[in-house]
């Protein structure tokens, strides 16, 4: 039978002060699992855009008319409100799985010995990015669905994949200076590639929001633009992508830059290739929802393959003299003080 350890007062009080020091003192994770926290919490938070993206096409945004409660008078979802009120309170309730993936990922790191600050504080800001996104669904929702309020609720998930992904990344590396793989012009032409990609992004919102798919049955005001000339104007920004994509590629090539950046460059190639054959197909066959929702899940694998060439061109080693491994006793005193 195993004995079951006696809870103090003083531990008690520990917990309630300081939880994650608490944790951190009796707990140690193997490094596999802080990458697997950080590896969930990218997942949940391409999951829920793509579950976000589902309640617009399904017609399901104004399926819970009001925020926080579901209706005025249940917080949940009612039987009278049909498959659109099951879709989005579902949609809901995915952000708590998000904000479970984000704790874990937080908790591993703040675990991990030695205790990497910076990677904290990136699971830090991933949950304030997901509560400040979860305020800005329930105004989407108040302002019914008001496309420049959807517009940004969706840009503002793409900064927590770009976060999520940071962290992911750093998990995988050391905790040291960062040191070059590449010469200063090819960096620079890695960040003419993102701030494209951004651009390519942020135009897809404002397809997005003057296109058909409004997110509601009801009359839904579009963004009053000429979504053929928008569109156009995205597919031109796209090829703009893979052009300096393929010309990255390249200049790796020429100046035999290590394997790492190259891998990156063809995965981020490929990954355009399939997203503009998706937009392509979706746009001469009048946007099936299937194909857009796809096409969202594509805008997220394009950002994160952009962010991993860029994160690619420098690496950082395992030692760094600044970070102290805490023993024991300085965990116990930190979690009781």
């Amino acid at each position: 039978m195993v004995p079951v350890p006696n809870v103090t007062r003083a531990d008690a009080t520990a917990a309630l002060r300081n939880p994650l020091a608490y944790i951190a003192a009796r707990w140690t994770p193997d490094p596999r699992t802080v990458r697997r926290a950080a590896l969930a919490a990218l997942v949940m938070s391409v999951v829920i855009v793509v579950t976000g993206g589902a309640v617009r096409l399904t017609g399901s945004g104004l399926g819970c008319p009001t925020w926080p409660k579901c209706t005025e008078d249940s917080l949940t979802n009612t039987h009278e409100m049909g498959m659109h009120g099951v879709i989005e309170f579902g949609n809901r309730m995915l952000t708590y799985v998000l904000c479970a993936a984000v704790g874990w990922a937080i908790i591993a790191a703040r675990s991990e010995k030695p205790w990497r600050r910076d990677l904290t504080r990136l699971g830090w800001a991933q949950f304030w990015v997901v509560m400040g996104n979860a305020i800005l669904g329930g105004i989407v929702v108040l302002v019914g669905l008001n496309p420049y309020t959807v517009a940004a609720h969706f840009l503002l998930s793409t900064a927590l994949i770009a976060v999520a992904t940071l962290m992911w990344q750093r998990t995988r590396e050391g905790s040291g200076a960062p040191r070059p793989l590449v010469g200063k012009s090819v960096q620079q032409l890695v960040w003419f590639l993102v701030a494209a990609t951004v651009l390519l992004i942020a135009v897809g919102t404002v397809v997005t929001g003057a296109g058909p798919h409004a997110g509601d049955s009801s009359d839904v005001p579009r963004m009053p633009v000429d979504w053929e000339a928008v569109s156009k104007l995205h597919a031109v920004l796209a090829w703009i992508v893979v052009t300096l994509t393929f010309a990255l590629w390249f200049v790796l090539k020429a100046v035999d830059a290590p394997r790492g950046p190259l891998a990156r460059t063809r995965d981020l190639f490929i990954v355009l290739l399939c997203q503009g054959a998706v937009g392509y197909i979706q746009y001469f066959t009048d946007l099936p929802e299937l194909l857009v929702g796809a096409h969202m899940l594509g805008s997220c694998l394009v950002w994160i393959a952009t962010l991993r060439v860029l994160l690619s061109l420098r690496e950082r080693p395992v030692g760094d003299p600044d970070v102290r491994v805490p023993s024991s006793a300085d965990q116990l005193a930190s979690a009781s003080s």
